[in-house]
């Protein structure tokens, strides 16, 4: 059978996307699809006198719209439903229209290069973490979610994650007056890190450039540096410390390197053992302008210190759930001289330069164990079939059973953060891992990204006087009854509602049955910790009804793409009952 041209492979991610489009918007409430009544599952969605589509969709929990992409007509173009509907239906303004349209192209040629060459759910079942992160579709409930406003063509190509290509980055030398080294106890000094990191021949090389530059290098430190950050960026806004020599050039360390989904983190593929960087990156994804706040870039060690400790002192953390916390364990911060004094200019002039070392997934595993990320879980081939249902095959559980083991692994240990410490993560599909052993049974829980993530409760606890002031100052605190939303939208709203369907087509579990699993497993862990009751009361995730957080509404009518000074927040828009609230 010959292969699909390329204009068919455009025409099926177009389907795709309009569906999606059609989905997400009707959840948020920006559009209200009506029914048609026979067929039980058609609908249909006026626009203009001269235009209404129609589709067939499933109905599921939070509210959640699953259309099928060929049974929409007219012909799905994701393009032309935002050209026709922009002001009348969707509200929108002509400047917002005009950088949606690019951003949704920019996504639909990212699933046309992902479309080329997929792989069997069997093929994707075989590769490890860093291979099946270029293989991933992007965030399910974002529309827009490869957008990546500032990239060329060209850019895309060569540090998109789905180019899946490994490559060199050069490094900087940064004078201790302009930027600030942190590590944790194990890292104290960037000297310890560099061992690490950088070969002696490559340290030697280092120093040497610098001492060329009649500079002494013991009064610089070393960062990694994107090159598309340093040539828009770095370059020309750092211009006068370029010229002072405060800021001195340094070719590359050798290592490959290889963009995560984040597009900003790079794994390490000379030497997987080796600590992931995360780097700035000044371009609009997703919601934010993918820099690296000052204040979290320095207290991102101090806050995995805790962390860690919390973990390692609590036997539940540490021996039951054998929970992996990636720790962001050594950071340079580099502010701009004039940007980080003027608190009401954008804040993507704040993020700019530094670099953070993540520890890799890698050296936390068994031997028999393998990690992929929870968005994995979503990833289905041109055939249709999910890599979640060939893990359960191979794991020669029922289904049931195996995502029963799924939420095992995951639920505990974040509900014991939440509960016994006031502190939740953000476990969404992509700083969510799964950690399955030889047969692919899941196990145990890994996040990453927890210092960007990590928010604590606003209502004092008795366990927060153990909190370093220096992790208090950074870390974002929210009321109770919001804090729950982190673990609502993250993982039951952002994942597990796009997994429930999924389960029930292809596992022929009812998506009743999959919420009642996961109510099933916080209802184990409260019996198991009757102490902890007024928690349960404090945070309660079983609540008839939560807000409804919006993403897309952010972007289509909140923020849209305007300049802020503080980096955006999900929408709020009504409530959704909460499928876990009776079951």
């Amino acid at each position: 059978m010959p292969a699909p041209t390329a204009e068919a492979r455009w025409n099926r991610a177009a389907r795709r996307l309009l569906a999606k489009m059609l989905a997400e918007y009707a959840y948020e409430g920006v559009i209200t699809p009506r029914a048609d009544g026979s067929p039980a599952d058609g609908y249909h969605l006026p626009v203009a006198h001269d235009l209404t589509y129609r589709f067939r969709a499933r109905r599921g929990a939070y509210g959640h719209w699953r259309i099928d992409p060929r049974s929409i007509t007219p012909s799905g173009d994701p393009l032309e439903f935002i050209a026709r509907a922009h002001d009348t239906l969707l509200g929108l303004s002509g400047d917002t229209t005009g950088h949606l349209i690019r951003e949704l192209t920019a996504t639909l040629a990212a699933d046309v290069t992902l479309d080329a060459d997929v792989l069997t759910a069997a093929e994707a079942a075989d590769l490890d973490h860093a291979e099946l992160e270029g293989r991933q579709t992007g965030h399910p409930w974002l529309v827009a979610n490869k957008g990546r406003l500032g990239f060329s063509a060209t850019d895309t190509a060569r540090w998109a994650p789905e180019a899946r290509t490994p490559r060199p980055l050069p490094w900087l030398a940064v004078h201790r007056d302009l930027g600030r080294y942190r590590g944790i106890p194990g890292l104290a000094t960037p000297e310890r890190l560099y061992a690490d990191e950088l070969t002696a021949p490559t340290r030697a090389t280092f120093a040497r450039t610098v001492a060329e530059q009649d500079r002494d290098p013991a009064d610089y430190l070393w960062l990694p540096v994107h090159p598309w950050q340093w040539d828009e960026t770095i370059a020309p806004l750092f211009a006068p410390q370029l010229a002072a020599r405060a800021l001195i050039p340094l070719p590359t360390d050798g290592d490959l390197r290889l963009p995560q989904q984040s597009v900003r983190t790079f794994l390490n593929i000379t030497r997987p053992h080796a600590r992931s960087v995360k780097l700035p990156l000044s371009i609009l994804n997703t919601l934010v302008w993918r820099g690296l706040p000052t204040e979290r870039t320095l207290a991102a060690p101090a806050v995995t210190a805790w962390m860690h400790g919390v973990r390692d002192a609590d036997p539940f953390l540490a021996e039951d759930t054998r929970v992996i916390l990636l720790g962001e364990t050594a950071s340079v911060t580099v502010e701009h001289p004039l940007y980080d004094r003027l608190p009401t200019v954008p804040y993507q002039y704040r993020e700019l330069l530094g670099c953070i070392w993540r520890e890799p997934i890698g050296p936390c595993l068994e031997p028999a164990e393998r990690a992929r990320t929870l968005a994995a879980l979503l990833y289905t081939d041109a055939d249709g079939r999910s890599l979640t249902a060939e893990l359960v095959r191979r794991s020669g559980l029922t289904p049931r059973h195996w995502l029963r083991r799924l939420f095992a692994a995951l639920l505990p240990p974040l509900l014991h953060f939440l509960y016994r410490y006031g502190t939740v993560f953000s476990p969404h599909g992509e700083n969510a891992l799964v950690v399955f052993d030889e047969r692919d049974v899941p196990v145990r829980l890994a996040v990453k990204d927890f210092v960007d993530d990590v928010n604590l409760s606003a209502e004092p606890l008795p366990e927060f006087d153990a909190v370093p002031p220096q992790v208090r100052e950074v870390l974002l605190t929210e009321p109770p009854a919001f804090l729950t939303q982190f673990i609502h939208s993250g993982l039951f709203v952002g994942v597990f509602r796009y997994l429930a369907p999924l389960c029930e087509e292809q596992l022929g579990l009812p998506e009743d049955d999959f919420w009642s699993l996961v109510r099933a497993e916080i209802v184990n862990y409260q019996q198991r910790f009757p102490e902890l009751k007024s928690r349960y009361e404090t945070f309660d995730l079983l609540t008839p009804r939560i807000e409804r957080l919006c993403l897309n509404r952010n972007r289509l009518h909140l923020d849209g793409y305007r300049d802020r000074s503080q980096r955006p927040h999900a929408a709020v828009h009504g409530t959704v009952t909460n499928p876990l609230h009776s079951l």
